[in-house]
């Protein structure tokens, strides 16, 4: 039987890079998770500070698109090529997928991060137009990594469509 996931370290590699960041995520998403909830004047902050909300998005967001999103990645690469019997579609899509995935994410949850805590320390002297002015610009670049992800989950799918469509045929 041919099983080209035993030949194709390349490809057994991008599938643990996957596993690996999400191990990496999971670690930092619930360490931040943990601050938050037990440091008081962070909490404070998140909680009452205009757009301090934005820290807990970027906390959202590193572990729904890092730990878990990532996860499913690394466990759907490993299952699909077996289901159906033949190699990933392309291993270069597969390396795009996960650079790009990477640096749209690692980007949302630094702008995200920095809006919030300009946007939080703003709003003690500051009015909310002022407030608002300040973070406008750091979340319209969040925007464009936020894009970036989507177009690396979009990636993901046509590799696995391209990977399955047809495999009755095999």
């Amino acid at each position: 039987m041919n099983e080209p996931w035993v030949q194709d370290k390349e490809y057994t590699r991008y599938t643990l890079l996957f596993v690996y960041a999400c191990v990496v995520y999971a670690i930092i998403g619930f360490s931040w998770g943990a601050l938050m909830g037990g440091i008081a004047e962070f909490r404070h902050f998140v909680d009452h500070r205009l757009h301090g909300n934005l820290i807990v998005r970027a906390h959202t967001h590193i572990n729904l698109l890092g730990w878990v999103e990532m996860a499913i990645f690394a466990s759907v690469y490993y299952i699909i090529p077996r289901l159906v019997r033949r190699p990933i579609y392309s291993l270069k899509l597969v390396k795009v997928h996960f650079w790009i995935h990477n640096v749209g994410l690692v980007g949302m949850v630094l702008l995200f991060t920095i809006a919030g805590v300009l946007g939080g320390n703003a709003s003690v002297y500051s009015s909310p137009q002022e407030v608002e002015a300040i973070v406008k610009p750091w979340l319209a670049a969040m925007g464009i990594f936020g894009t970036l992800v989507l177009l690396a989950n979009i990636i993901w799918a046509y590799n696995l469509y391209k990977t399955c469509s047809g495999w009755e045929k095999d």
